[in-house]
């Protein structure tokens, strides 16, 4: 009887699961057949405008109606706009920054749009990803791909890929519009503009003539770990649509003969400054660029063969592994301690930022932030308690640190055992994989940012 009941209730659970699994396919079913019409427009249901020139007017009744109001701007007209009906656009990257300029250059008439990224939609991603909405979590970003384009735009976000990008529209001699957003802040340039060959000076400077060295590897922040506000990026996509549809409306797209490069700049943003934009003067193409000087050993051989490794001349970062296995602990086995012991016969101590701690902390934790930490305004002389460790506190009591993810805390308890706090018998340690672990194995129901 005892197994009958068991069976039951297990197929009672596999039930509720299915029928919830159900549900929400047919949410998402229900979302996707009802996009609107600017997400329709990004997967190609508008993406063909047809011939430039058909019947009695250039273009179509309805998209003099459509395009009137863009049409009657004087730096547009009928002549803009036609451009921009036989243009085709490829936007590297269906993030923060990708999605905003494909809805805007595709808002603009653009007669074929191509997006690529091959990466999946989180729920992270909603606040500021426009294009994308709850029900497509998981889902591939983009599945298509588009050979030919006049124009690209780099809304991508890593060092490796933006070279990438940079290099191949030299070599294809294709302008390329790149921004990028971090925080507050973001940045746009226009590269290879107009777009000449290698060794032609007259052209635009291309992204390693404006960034010869990529930044140390260590130093480059996602917006998982540095945080982004939506409007900025936002912002820096829109900034981006709007320099494709200057340079194709003027007929820029293609270099002409005799023509050289107007005074490149560098558009910096930022929402707490005042103003919030400035412009900095670019040099021209540099004399010994390795992508768009003559001397440079850019091919597109070499591109296609994999021999110049991208993540290389960037740097590889690897997960940090400082401490010792024994310095440090599970999750879980923290919170045995916790149940077991006196919270006063340790002390926990939080080393993100104060706006991190703010969102989440473990009860009793203290926070001393990491950015204190890393010279000497947190630490004591050498021997000495620094004021964050309560007097009270025994002097064996263990001091347990820990971060988000697990690598702030090990350069911490490193530190404090070079300051010389764990030279008689304290344990100095950290929790294993963070903040991160502790969902996982503690509490499920900890918010996770």
């Amino acid at each position: 009887m005892e197994v009958a009941t068991q069976s039951a209730e297990a197929l009672k659970r596999q039930i509720a699961t299915t029928e919830e699994e159900l549900k929400r396919l047919k949410e998402q079913l229900a979302v996707v057949e009802a996009q609107s019409s600017i997400e329709k427009a990004v997967d190609g249901l508008e993406l063909g405008a047809g011939p430039v020139t058909t019947g009695k007017w250039p273009l179509e009744l309805e998209e003099y109606k459509r395009y009137g109001r863009q049409m009657i701007v004087p730096s547009i007209g009928i002549q803009g706009q036609l451009r921009l009906k036989a243009a085709s656009v490829l936007i590297v990257g269906a993030g923060g920054l990708g999605c905003p300029a494909a809805a805007y250059v595709a808002g603009a008439g653009v007669g074929t749009l191509g997006i690529v990224d091959g990466d999946t939609v989180e729920t992270s991603n909603l606040h500021r990803q426009i294009l994308h909405n709850t029900a497509k979590v998981g889902m591939k970003k983009v599945d298509k791909i588009v050979e030919k384009y006049d124009l690209v735009l780099d809304c991508t976000d890593h060092p490796t890929s933006r070279y990438l990008i940079s290099d191949i529209c030299i070599l294809l001699c294709k302008p390329l519009i790149s921004a990028s957003a971090l925080r507050t802040d973001g940045q746009l340039i226009v590269l290879n503009s107009p777009p000449l060959p290698t060794g032609d000076a007259s052209g635009g400077p291309c992204y390693r003539c404006v960034f010869p060295k990529p930044p140390p590897a260590e130093s480059v922040v996602s917006c998982g770990d540095g945080g982004i506000l939506g409007p900025v990026v936002g912002t820096m996509g829109v900034l981006q649509a709007l320099e494709a549809i200057k340079l194709i409306t003027s007929g820029k797209l293609l270099a002409r003969e005799g023509e050289k490069a107007d005074d490149a700049s560098m558009l910096l943003f930022s929402a707490n400054s005042n103003p919030p934009f400035r412009s900095v003067r670019l040099r021209a193409r540099r004399a010994k660029c390795f992508a768009c000087s003559a001397e440079g050993g850019l091919t597109l051989e070499g591109l296609s063969s994999g021999s110049l490794d991208y993540v290389l001349f960037c740097g590889v970062t690897t997960p940090v592994k400082i401490l010792e296995p024994e310095e440090r602990i599970e999750a879980r086995e923290y919170e045995r301690i916790l149940k077991e012991g006196n919270r006063r016969d340790h002390l926990l101590v939080d080393v993100r930022e104060k706006v991190q701690f703010d969102i989440c902390s473990i009860e009793g934790s203290v926070n001393v932030p990491f950015s204190t930490l890393q010279g000497s305004g947190g630490l004591a002389a050498e021997g000495e308690m620094p004021a964050w460790i309560p007097e009270a506190l025994p002097s064996d009591a263990p001091i347990y640190l820990v971060c988000r993810l697990g690598n702030d805390s090990q350069i911490i308890a490193r530190k404090l055992k070079e300051n010389g706090l764990g030279k008689d018998s304290r344990y100095i340690g950290d929790l294993k994989d963070g903040l991160k672990a502790w969902k996982e194995q503690v509490d499920n129901s900890w918010p996770e940012y």
